[in-house]
C-alpha cells in the first residue's frame, strides 16, 4: 500500500507540475496554455501529490506494542 501511495504522489506531483508550466505559458502546448486557472488547478494536484508522498512515508506507531510494567 505504501509504494502505491507514492507512486501516486509522484505521479500528481509531475502533472501537477506540467499543468503549472502550461497554465503560466513555459510549454505554450495545448488549450491550458495560457490559462491562469490551470496554474491554480496544477498547483493544488501538486500539493496534493506531495501530501500523498509524505502521508505514505510517515512511520505508524505501533498500537499493539507491550507495555512495561
Amino acid at each position: 500500500m505504501k509504494w502505491v501511495l507514492t507512486i501516486a504522489g509522484v505521479v500528481l506531483v509531475l502533472l501537477g507540475g506540467f499543468w503549472v508550466l502550461q497554465g503560466t505559458n513555459v510549454i505554450p502546448i495545448g488549450f491550458m496554455a495560457g490559462q491562469s486557472q490551470w496554474t491554480i488547478i496544477g498547483a493544488i494536484v501538486a500539493v496534493v501529490g506531495a501530501g500523498l508522498i509524505v502521508l505514505s512515508n510517515r512511520r505508524r506507531r505501533r498500537i499493539d506494542s507491550p507495555s512495561r510494567e
